[in-house]
C-alpha cells in the first residue's frame, strides 16, 4: 500500500527536468522520499541532483530503501538497479567538483551538508543477476572508479577545495579484482573521497595479497572480515591474524579451512596454533566466529576459552568435532548468548547426540537460528531432541537438509514446533521414503546426489501444507530448498 505522499510524490518526479528545477524549493523533510521514490522508479536525473543537492550529513541506503509509512516495499531486499546506483554515484561525482562556497559565498548552502554516503546492505545473494541489476562487485568496481578518477582528477585551485565525503561500502575482491580495488583504496587516502569499508569478503586471495589489503583499510570503520576460499592452513592465517587483530571493532571474523599443514612439522603447526589462538584474544568486540571445514577436533575449548567476550553466533560447520567439543561449549560462557548456531556436517548420531543435547539446553533461552544440515539425524535421533528443541521459544529458522528423516519424523517435527510461535522457516530434507533403494544409514553425499521419485514427493509436500494449514500456521514455510536466502545473516537477527 502507498500513502498520499507517496504517490503525489511520484506524480511530481514523472517530469524530471521540472523536479529537479524545484528541489531547492521543496522542505528537506521530504528528500528521503523523493530519494526512494526515484531510486525505486529510476528517476536517474533526479537521483543525481538529490545526491547533488542532499541536505543531511548523511546518506544512508539502509535508511532510506527500508520499507516505511509511505511505501512497504524494502528495496534492500532486491537487487539494486544498475541505472539508480550509477545515478547516485554521478550526483557523488559532481559533489566533489562543487567547491565550498568562498568568502563571499552566501553561507550553509544545503548542498555543501553532506558528509557521508552509506552504500552498505545491498543484496548480495551470490545468484546470475539481470542486466538491469548490480552484485557487491559491481558497486565494489563502480565506486572503485570513482575514487581513483577523483584522484587523478589533478589538483584545484586554493580555496575551492571539494567538500569531503566519506563513502561506506561492502568490498568483495579475488585475484581479478584485487589490484584495481588496491590502487582505489591507495587513492582515497587524503582524498575529498574517503572510502571506507564496513566488510570485507576476500575469495581465493593469495596471503601477501590479503595483508597489503587490510593494511588499506581503515580500523574504524571494519565490522566484518570474511576470508573464503583461500586455504591458508595455520601457517598462512599466523601471517594475517595479527593484521586483522588491529580492527578492535571487529564484530564477525570469517576463516574456512583452518588446519595444519601435513607438509610442516607438527612442532611448527602447534606453534603457529597457539600464536592464532594469542592474536585471538586480542578481539574485544568479537561477536560472530565462523571457522568453517576447520579440523577442531579436540581443540573447541582451546579456541573458544582465549576470546574475550561471549560469541553470539558460531559456525562450526563441518569441523569433525567431538563429544568433548559439543560439552565444553554446552558448559561455556558462550552457549547461553548463542542467537545463531550451525553445526552442519558434523555427525550427531552417535556419541555426539548426548552433549548436543546438553548444548541445545544451553542455547534454548537465546536461539533464534539453528543449523543442522548433514548431521546424519534419522528419526530416532529428531525425537530424542525433539523435547529441547521446542523450548526453544525464540527460534526462527531450523535447517535440517540432507538429514535421514521420514516422513513420520517430519509429520512429529511439524506438530511439535507448533510451540514455537517465532518459527518462520524449516528447511527439510528429501523424506527417505521418496527415495528407492536406499543403503542404511545413508550417506550425506547419497541423499544429495541420488533422484528421489517425483510423485511421492509431491503427496509429501501436499500433506505438510496441509497439517500447517490445519494447525493456523499458513506462514510458516517448510521447503527443501536450500539455496533459496532463507538463512539469516548474523546481523540481520
Amino acid at each position: 500500500m502507498h500513502t498520499l505522499v507517496f504517490l503525489s510524490t511520484r506524480q511530481v518526479l514523472q517530469c524530471q527536468p521540472a523536479a529537479c528545477k524545484a528541489l531547492p524549493l521543496l522542505p528537506r523533510e521530504l528528500f528521503p522520499l523523493l530519494f526512494k521514490v526515484a531510486f525505486m522508479d529510476k528517476k536517474t536525473v533526479v537521483l543525481r541532483e538529490l545526491v547533488h543537492t542532499w541536505p543531511f550529513p548523511l546518506l544512508s541506503f539502509q535508511q532510506l530503501l527500508q520499507e516505511c509509512a509511505h511505501c512497504s516495499r524494502a528495496l534492500l531486499q532486491e537487487r539494486p538497479s544498475t541505472e539508480s546506483v550509477q545515478a547516485v554515484i554521478l550526483g557523488l561525482t559532481a559533489r566533489l567538483h562543487t567547491p565550498e562556497a568562498g568568502a563571499g559565498a552566501q553561507p550553509l548552502c544545503r548542498k555543501h551538508v553532506l558528509r557521508v554516503l552509506d552504500m552498505t546492505g545491498l543484496l548480495d545473494d551470490g545468484v546470475e543477476q539481470d542486466p538491469g541489476t548490480m552484485s557487491m562487485w559491481d558497486c565494489t568496481a563502480a565506486v572503485a572508479r570513482t575514487c581513483i578518477a577523483q584522484q587523478q582528477g589533478g589538483a584545484v585551485e586554493p580555496g575551492l577545495a571539494p567538500v569531503p565525503v566519506e563513502v561506506r561500502v561492502d568490498l568483495r575482491v579475488n585475484r581479478a579484482s584485487y589490484a584495481f580495488l588496491r590502487e582505489a583504496l591507495r587513492s582515497s587516502v587524503g582524498s575529498p573521497l574517503r572510502l571506507c569499508c564496513r566488510d570485507l569478503r576476500a575469495e581465493d586471495l593469495p596471503m601477501r595479497n590479503t595483508v597489503a589489503l587490510l593494511q588499506l583499510l581503515d580500523a574504524g570503520c571494519l565490522r566484518r572480515v570474511d576470508l573464503r576460499f583461500n586455504n591458508l592452513g595455520l601457517r598462512g592465517l599466523s601471517v594475517i591474524i595479527p593484521h586483522v587483530a588491529r580492527f578492535q571493532h571487529l564484530a564477525s571474523l570469517r576463516l574456512h579451512y583452518v588446519h595444519g599443514d601435513s607438509r610442516q612439522p607438527s612442532v611448527d603447526g602447534e606453534d603457529n596454533f597457539r600464536y592464532f589462538l594469542a592474536q585471538m584474544g586480542r578481539f574485544t568486540c568479537l561477536r560472530e566466529l565462523s571457522m568453517g571445514s576447520s579440523l577442531l577436533s579436540g581443540r573447541l575449548d582451546q579456541l573458544l576459552s582465549t576470546l574475550q567476550s561471549p560469541l553470539e553466533s558460531l559456525e562450526l560447520a563441518f569441523c569433525a568435532l567431538l563429544p568433548e567439543d559439543l560439552r565444553f561449549l554446552a558448559r561455556s560462557p558462550h552457549a547461553a548468548h548463542l542467537k545463531k548456531l550451525d553445526l552442519s556436517g558434523n555427525d550427531l548420531s552417535g556419541s555426539q547426540l548426548a552433549p548436543f543435547q546438553g548444548l541445545l539446553q544451553a542455547a534454548a533461552a537465546t536461539l533464534l537460528h539453528l543449523e543442522l544440515t548433514e548431521c546424519q539425524l534419522a528419526d530416532t535421533q529428531l525425537l530424542a531432541i525433539l523435547p529441547i528443541l521446542t523450548h526453544c521459544a525464540s527460534l526462527r529458522y531450523l535447517g535440517l537438509y540432507g538429514n535421514p528423516l521420514s516422513m513420520v519424523g517430519l509429520k512429529e517435527l511439524l506438530r511439535d514446533s507448533a510451540v514455537q510461535a517465532e518459527l518462520r522457516t524449516v528447511v527439510h530434507p528429501f523424506p527417505v521414503d521418496c527415495y528407492e533403494g536406499l543403503p542404511w544409514p545413508p550417506p550425506a553425499s547419497v541423499l544429495l546426489e541420488a533422484s528421489i521419485n517425483e510423485e511421492k514427493f509431491a503427496r509429501v509436500e501436499a500433506e505438510l501444507h496441509q497439517l500447517l494449514l490445519a494447525s493456523g500456521r499458513a506462514h510458516v514455510l517448510w521447503t527443501t530448498d536450500i539455496y533459496g536466502r532463507l538463512a539469516a545473516d548474523y546481523f540481520s537477527l
